[in-house]
C-alpha cells in the first residue's frame, strides 16, 4: 500500500451531527486558557481503534452517528466552533469556543480491499491508515478562521473489519478529553450508562491574575501560524508484553545511580531513547532531548480529574549521545524521572502568567532539532481497548498523520492490558530501518502473530 492507497477509501455519506436538545448551554463561550491556545498552532489529535467485524455484516451506522450524538450532548463544546474576537480596534485578538451546536462532521466510509491484518497485522504502519482520519494536516487556528468543525469522526467498514478514527482539536481538548469522548461514545453504543465517571467539567481553569479573555497581540490569528515543511518520516508500531516491561523496569531500577524509583513508563522510554540514539547514529558530543508531556491533574490545585480543556505541559531533559548510550539504561531513565520530579505548581503559575503577557505557541516541525530529539505524548493510562461499541473489543489502535514529526513516539496501553503498552514510532526512513533490527531494542517487542 503506497502513496495511492488513499484511493482505497470511499467515503459513502458525510454529516453534521449536533447534539440532542436541549444540549446544555451552562458555559456559551467558553474562554481559552494558556495550554489551550499554545497548542493552537499543531494539527488536530487523530487516534483511532481497530474493531472486528460486526457479526451478520455490516456496521449499523445509522446508530454509531444516533450514539456519537448522544455523547456531543455531554460533551457539547465539541459541537461548537472556534471564533476570533478583535479587539483594541482590530490590532490584537482573542479566541474562544462558541458552545453553538452546529455540530462535530461523521463520515461513513468503506475500504473493502484492506483487511485487518493490512493494519495490525506487522509492526510497519501501511499509509492506507492516515485515509481513516478527517481534518488531516489542519492546524488548530485553521478551525478558527475557516470554522471548521472541532471534533470529526469516520466509520470505515474493511473487508473484514471497522476503523472507527477520530480528530480532535488540540485547542479544544487533551487526550485525556478526546478518550472520554471515545469511552463514552462505545459505552453508549454498547447500551451502557451515558457516563463511567463524573460529569465531564467544560468550564476553564484559570489563575486569579489571569485576564479573560487572555488577549493575543496580533491583528490576524493566521499570523501566529508557521506551515513548517513536513519532514519525510515513517511508522512502526511496537507492542511490549507486562514482563518485558517488568524486565526493563528491573534493569533500570537496579543501574540507577540514586534513591528513586523508575516507573515503567520511564523504563520504556529510556530504552526507546537510546535506541533511537543508535539508529540515528549520533556522535558521542551531539546533544539528544527527550521531552515528555505532565499532565497538570492531580497536581495543580482547583484542576478537577474530569477537567475536559488542556491540562498538560511538556518538559524536556538533554543529555548526550555518548552519556545515554554509555550510562546504561538506569542512568538514562533517571534522566526522564528527574524531570517529571521537577514539576512544581509554583512554576506552573509562573509559565501561566508569563504566557499571558507574552504568548509563545508551540510548533510540531520544530520539535523535530535536526533529527536528534524525542517527544512522547499520549498515556498508556487512557482506556483505549475498552471501547467495545457492542459487537467486540478493539483488535489495535492507531493514529492519523497529525503532528508527525521525526521523533513522535506515541505511548498507548497495549492490547493485553494489564500493564503492557504500545509504542507508535515515527522517524526518517533510514534510521527507522536500523531500529527494526536493533536487537537489543527488538528483544522487548512483541511481534505481530
Amino acid at each position: 500500500m503506497g502513496t495511492g492507497a488513499a484511493e482505497l477509501v470511499r467515503i459513502v455519506s458525510r454529516r453534521m451531527i449536533k447534539p440532542p436538545p436541549p444540549f446544555s448551554e451552562e458555559a456559551v463561550n467558553i474562554h481559552l486558557t494558556p495550554w489551550d491556545l499554545c497548542l493552537i498552532t499543531v494539527d488536530y489529535i487523530q487516534k483511532g481503534i481497530l474493531l472486528p467485524k460486526p457479526p451478520g455484516g455490516g456496521v449499523v451506522v445509522d446508530t454509531l452517528a444516533s450514539s456519537f450524538a448522544r455523547a456531543l450532548g455531554k460533551f457539547y463544546p465539541f459541537a461548537g466552533r472556534l471564533v476570533v474576537e478583535h479587539h483594541d480596534g482590530g490590532t490584537t485578538t482573542a479566541v474562544l469556543l462558541k458552545c453553538t451546536g452546529e455540530g462535530a462532521e461523521f463520515i461513513h466510509a468503506v475500504a473493502p480491499g484492506v483487511a485487518a491484518a493490512d493494519i495490525a497485522g506487522s509492526i510497519h504502519t501501511p499509509s492506507v491508515v492516515w485515509a481513516f482520519f478527517l481534518l488531516n494536516h489542519v492546524l488548530g487556528a485553521d478551525a478558527a478562521t475557516e470554522s471548521l468543525p472541532v471534533l470529526s469522526a469516520q466509520v470505515t467498514e474493511l473487508a473484514d473489519g471497522v476503523f472507527i478514527g477520530m480528530s480532535l482539536n488540540h485547542s479544544v481538548g487533551d487526550g485525556t478529553a478526546f478518550w472520554e469522548f471515545f469511552n463514552t461514545w462505545s459505552d453508549i453504543n454498547r447500551g451502557g450508562v451515558d457516563l463511567r465517571g463524573p460529569a465531564p467539567v467544560h468550564q476553564r481553569f484559570f489563575m486569579d491574575s489571569s485576564p479573560v479573555p487572555i488577549i493575543l497581540p496580533f491583528s490576524k490569528l493566521q499570523d501566529v501560524v508557521l506551515r513548517l515543511e513536513r519532514p519525510t518520516v515513517q511508522e512502526c508500531f511496537f507492542t511490549f508484553s507486562a514482563a518485558s516491561i517488568q524486565k526493563l523496569k528491573a534493569r533500570a531500577n537496579s543501574e540507577t545511580p540514586a534513591a528513586v524509583t523508575i516507573s515503567s513508563l520511564q523504563a520504556l522510554l529510556a530504552h526507546l531513547w537510546r535506541a533511537v540514539s543508535r539508529a540515528r547514529r549520533l556522535p558521542p558530543e551531539q546533544e539528544t532531548s527527550y521531552s515528555l508531556l505532565i499532565g497538570c491533574r492531580g497536581r495543580v490545585k482547583g484542576i478537577p480529574q474530569a477537567y475536559m480543556g488542556n491540562a498538560v505541559v511538556f518538559a524536556k531533559a538533554s543529555s548526550t549521545a555518548g552519556e545515554i548510550l554509555g550510562k546504561g539504561l538506569g542512568w538514562t531513565a533517571w534522566q526522564l524521572n528527574r524531570v517529571v520530579a521537577s514539576f512544581d505548581e509554583a512554576g506552573m503559575a509562573d509559565w501561566l502568567d508569563r504566557w499571558t503577557k507574552k504568548p509563545d505557541f508551540l510548533y510540531a516541525g520544530a520539535k523535530s532539532l535536526g533529527g536528534a530529539a524525542v517527544t512522547t505524548g499520549s498515556s498508556p493510562r487512557f482506556d483505549v481497548f475498552g471501547n467495545d461499541f457492542g459487537w467486540g473489543k478493539p483488535v489495535a489502535v492507531r493514529s492519523g498523520c497529525g503532528n508527525k514529526i521525526d521523533g513522535k513516539a506515541t505511548v498507548f496501553e497495549g492490547p493485553e492490558r494489564g500493564g503492557s503498552m504500545s509504542l507508535e514510532v515515527c522517524i526518517a526512513p533510514d534510521a527507522l530501518q536500523r531500529l527494526v533490527v536493533d536487537e537489543e531494542f527488538m528483544d522487548a517487542v512483541s511481534m505481530p502473530m
